[in-house]
């Protein structure tokens, strides 16, 4: 095999709790991970002579020393060899919008390149190196919803299915983790998520919820505005996804999502799509 071509999907949370802060300085987290498989990046391996990443769209936040290139490295150091491809990215989920965009790049590669290369590595070899590249890295590892707890590492797979249409709404503003946890208290969490798919959408609304949205609504009123606007016309549920600043709301129609994707400023990254 000399060529992989792979889609890299967006996730969004359903719900994200911080329970507890632990002495590591990381905090213990719960939440329920939802991949958006309409939305992806699509990234293309091939044998080379030489590490490189070729990025199709002028990314400045990108760098060549990215998710991608250090996944590939460290492969390279698991297996104590060279591990030479040339890696073309066209990046469709939007930076620093709390979709995970990077952690699914770089778990593709390290699925994709184990593979091209025929490494032979176990699920639970990747799941190690995963980890290294970021804590929500592992969830891409797998197709399915999963519940995640610990940092988010520590997964569980989850029997949910939504079968009704999502809005993306991001307004294109970036979040810094110091700013996303300050004045964050942990707390238990209102609802198990194991018991999630046994009720209505519509009746999540208050007790699946996003710690981090009340601080970030009150850094930035604009984020709070697209949660009103996606409620007042008809959202089943809405949500900020991860630590933002992406909002999404589920419809009953995609005739419905689109019309009210239609209301949001052109300059706003918008996507209505399948869950």
């Amino acid at each position: 095999m000399e060529i992989i071509e792979v889609k890299a999907p967006a996730k969004t949370n359903i719900g994200l709790n911080i329970v507890s802060k632990r002495e590591d300085g990381f905090h213990n987290l719960e939440t329920v991970f939802y991949q958006i498989h309409d939305l992806y990046d699509v990234i293309v391996f091939e044998k080379s002579d030489k590490l490189e990443l070729i990025l199709l769209d002028d990314i400045q936040e990108l760098g060549k020393n990215n998710i991608i290139i250090n996944a590939v490295k460290l492969l390279e150091k698991k297996v104590k060899k060279d591990l030479f491809c040339k890696i073309t990215l066209k990046k469709n989920i939007p930076i620093g919008a709390g979709l995970g965009g990077g952690s699914s790049d770089g778990a593709s590669t390290l699925k994709a390149v184990n593979k091209l290369f025929e490494l032979g590595l176990r699920d639970e070899e990747l799941k190690t190196l995963a980890l290294k590249l970021g804590s929500d890295v592992p969830l891409f590892l797998y197709d399915y919803p999963t519940i995640g707890k610990s940092r988010g590492e520590d997964l569980a797979k989850l029997d949910l299915k939504i079968r009704y249409p999502i809005l993306l709404v991001n307004p294109g503003i970036h979040i810094s983790t110091k700013d996303a946890f300050s004045n964050i208290t942990p707390r238990a969490n209102i609802i198990n998520y194991s018991d999630i798919q046994k009720y209505e959408i519509d009746k999540w609304n208050g007790k699946v919820i996003n710690d981090f949205e009340n601080n970030v609504f009150e850094l930035y009123p604009e984020i709070a505005e697209i949660k009103n606007t996606l409620v007042k016309n008809g959202a089943l549920f809405s949500l900020m996804s991860g630590t933002g600043s992406t909002v999404y709301g589920i419809f009953e129609s995609l005739q419905k999502a689109e019309f009210v994707a239609e209301l949001f400023p052109k300059t706003y990254f918008t996507f209505v799509g399948n869950l």
